[in-house]
């Protein structure tokens, strides 16, 4: 049963006449025949009678015609509550800058077209910077490459990047051909975030790993002036996919590092759950929607979907 249908029948009653309600409706008379024969078919009964100068109810149609008419006006009162009460509120979001780069505008088309209502306020920064106003409850929700375990946060895997070195061909030992080692990369002279950074946190760890000590010879805490100090062929960094894709395109040398550990994961970090309004809960969801969809369609270069160990 179809709300058409009920919608159909009770003009039909109100004009008497098949005719006039569907001149009314702005069918074909034949149309609304037929759809008000499924509806009886369904019902299986007469609610109208046929006469020569128009319809009639039965008395099964005069039993039927108040529950009709209950049934839509209640559907239209939840329409109207539903439009009444449609998502709105304030939501911040934090980025760092290469994840903005790639994630923030369709995000921003994702949360219009959802939930209009809802006031989106992005702010980038380097993630060790996200993660203090995370703490002093200046964000609702954050993109972070670690997370500390003794807070109260929600914390979601995301997506794994790739990274790869970038350097100006200028640059003395900088690495040729597609791929390279790390451990071929440790004379090379770095800039890089400083400590308190989810990517140097990554680095460092990865260095260690294979027993390398890396040669870094600056920390710039903003992504700009690094990429510039980059240009300049002062240094090489190493940066993720989304970063190395943009430096490609401005004539540096883009080397993926091969060695399959050398990742960078993405972590969606929240407010603890009691903590977050439904404006930001939204946010949250449309946030992994619009990864996952960048990823699949490969607009996220050197992205791969997080995937869960097995138990």
């Amino acid at each position: 049963m179809e709300l058409r249908q009920l919608r159909y029948f009770l003009t039909a009653v109100e004009h008497k006449s098949l005719g006039r309600a569907a001149l009314e409706l702005g069918i074909g008379t034949s149309a609304l025949s037929q759809q008000i024969s499924k509806l009886e078919s369904e019902l299986c009964t007469r609610l109208l009678s046929r006469t020569s100068t128009g319809v009639v109810l039965t008395s099964a149609g005069i039993a039927f015609e108040h529950h009709a008419r209950l049934t839509l006006r209640q559907a239209e009162n939840a329409v109207q509550a539903a439009q009444r009460e449609r998502m709105s509120g304030y939501v911040s979001v934090g980025l760092p800058p290469t994840t903005a780069s790639v994630l923030a505008l369709p995000l921003i088309d994702a949360m219009r077209e959802r939930y209009p209502d809802i006031q989106l306020h992005l702010v980038e920064m380097l993630s060790g910077y996200l993660a203090n106003q995370l703490n002093a409850r200046q964000l609702d929700l954050a993109v972070l490459f670690q997370a500390d375990t003794g807070k109260r946060w929600h914390v979601r895997p995301l997506l794994d990047e790739r990274l790869f070195v970038i350097t100006s061909p200028r640059l003395a030992g900088a690495p040729v051909g597609e791929t390279v080692r790390l451990s071929e990369l440790g004379q090379l002279p770095l800039v890089l975030p400083s400590q308190q950074h989810g990517l140097r946190t990554t680095l460092m760890a990865t260095f260690e790993r294979s027993g390398i000590e890396p040669n870094i010879v600056m920390e710039i805490d903003g992504l700009a002036l690094l990429m510039q100090t980059v240009r300049g062929g002062y240094a090489a960094t190493i940066q993720p996919g989304a970063a190395a894709a943009r430096s490609g395109e401005s004539g540096l040398s883009v080397v993926q590092i091969e060695d399959a550990h050398v990742t960078r994961r993405n972590l969606l970090v929240t407010l603890s759950e009691d903590e977050l309004s439904p404006a930001a809960l939204a946010a949250r969801v449309v946030i992994v929607d619009v990864a996952r969809e960048l990823v699949r369609q490969g607009k996220w270069p050197g992205a791969s979907l997080y995937e869960p160990p097995e138990a």
